[in-house]
């Protein structure tokens, strides 16, 4: 194919640096899925190497609490490892096999874990939950905060398919979730920090007899203003005695202080800082020269991104709502969602796309973090991640972002759109940071340009998708 005639920004900007140089990355429908046992438990291995720091020592690597290779190993109860079948898991991946020995040990210690999306960070920390709880007791024993009403509702269902017959009792505790004037009696709760600090503050979630707290998304939560001081409220209400978990799929150097002043003298497992990148996601970028060109370029992908399901991501509500307007308007199915709905119509909106009844979803950051969609398998960026400023690129939440594509193991793409000199400077930042290469794809020619996509969408129509809800997080 001839170039096109249209001048990229990529090569604008390469001239520019070459004249000044001289040179110049649903346990809901889980137990639905037939005869995928064999083949998820190869989806969930995988081969990261995972960094053990332990805060002990005396730790002999050569013990039995260094690692593990099937759950049989951890002496689990029958109820719990029938939970395990249920959910299609048959042996554990890499950061289970080092996590839960750590997690389940006596006495408990502390423990922060990083590994990538699609990794089994969430089974891992529920499974601990589980196997903690005394069920003779009917008080509050763990808690698990995250930073979403969506990823608090995919944990608990991770939580009541995995404990399916341990009759745990489990509570929501997120706005308008609780009955007025109701002492919680839950064993495990999972909320959000807002309402479960309110909670505590009312006196209606008792922290007497808690065990554990578990934040997922951590270095989210704790690096932004206000989740993160509501976090340490939270903390600072439980017994001295309580186990700390901290998992995130990253965890910035900025983010490390905090995180160890939450988690005191944890033990850490992190996936080596390079390996950071989503290698089963395809990643190409295409060159918009205005917002109008934009907008014609997420039509001519209307018809790819229903192929599977797909996300867009925009940056603030105000263009979420502008952009749903105007494809509905224009005769495409999309729904929307971001944090000015209601909280059952959120619920709504993100059950009709986790279980296929719409294809495509708008939306802000409120779901680039944790929600697992196995079939998910094109995220595009209609509008760059940035910092506050809106000029500097968020690393962390461009990784997080094209992360809801290629889970489980599968192939994804995503597509980022650049409309101008600073957008393609924010998208070869991400370039550089990531050490990763975005394709261009040539839009001068659409017959072309959605076979270049297509190919990569269509390598997993063949297999059959495990919808696991939150299993591979």
């Amino acid at each position: 194919m001839a170039e096109s005639s249209k001048t990229s920004w990529a090569d604008d900007v390469q001239e520019q640096e070459q004249e000044q140089e001289a040179m110049a990355k649903q346990a809901g429908q889980a137990a639905g899925v037939e005869d995928e046992s064999q083949k998820h438990s190869e989806l969930v291995t995988n081969e990261h190497d995972v960094k053990v720091t332990l805060a002990d020592q005396q730790a002999d690597p050569n013990s039995p609490l260094y690692s593990i290779k099937s759950f049989q190993e951890l002496g689990l109860s029958e109820e719990l490892q029938k939970g395990l079948v249920l959910m299609r898991f048959s042996r554990p991946s890499k950061i289970q096999e080092r996590a839960l020995p750590l997690l389940l040990k006596d006495p408990p210690t502390n423990l922060i874990g990083q590994s990538q999306s699609g990794t089994g960070k969430t089974a891992a920390f529920v499974l601990a939950m589980l196997t903690r709880v005394d069920l003779t007791k009917n008080t509050p024993q763990v808690l698990c905060l995250a930073p979403s009403r969506e990823l608090a509702r995919q944990i608990l269902a991770v939580v009541n398919n995995m404990g399916s017959f341990t009759g745990v009792k489990t509570q929501f505790a997120v706005p308008l979730a609780i009955e007025k004037g109701k002492i919680i009696d839950a064993q495990i709760v999972v909320g959000t920090p807002g309402t479960v600090l309110d909670c505590i503050k009312r006196r209606v979630l008792p922290t007497k007899d808690m065990i554990m707290i578990c934040l997922d998304e951590a270095d989210n939560m704790l690096d932004q203003q206000g989740l993160g001081d509501q976090c340490f409220r939270v903390k600072n209400m439980m017994p001295k005695t309580v186990q700390v978990l901290l998992f995130s799929a990253t965890f910035p150097q900025k983010v490390i202080e905090y995180a160890d002043k939450f988690a005191p003298t944890a033990n850490k497992l992190t996936l080596k800082q390079e390996e950071l990148t989503v290698e089963g996601i395809k990643q190409f970028y295409m060159d918009c020269n205005s917002d109008d060109e934009k907008y014609q370029t997420i039509l001519n992908l209307y018809e790819l991104m229903t192929i599977g399901q797909s996300v867009i991501f925009v940056r603030r509500r105000e263009n979420a709502n502008e952009l749903h307007k105007r494809m509905a308007e224009d005769g495409h199915t999309v729904s929307s969602l971001h944090g000015a709905f209601e909280g059952t119509e959120r619920d709504r909106i993100i059950d009709d796309f986790r279980f296929g009844r719409s294809k495509v979803l708008i939306t802000t950051n409120v779901i680039a973090r944790g929600i697992d969609i196995a079939s998910v398998n094109l995220v595009v960026n209609y509008d760059l991640p940035t910092l506050a400023d809106g000029r500097t690129p968020d690393f962390e939440t461009y990784l997080h972002r094209i992360g809801r594509t290629g889970r489980f193991g599968r192939v994804g793409a995503s597509v980022s759109f650049v409309q101008d000199q600073l957008s393609w400077q924010q998208m070869d930042a991400i370039q550089r940071h990531f050490n990763c290469v975005m394709t261009r794809v040539d839009t001068s020619d659409w017959t072309i340009a959605r076979k270049q996509i297509k190919a990569v969408l269509k390598s997993n129509a063949s297999q059959e998708q495990f919808m696991g809800v939150g299993a591979g997080n």
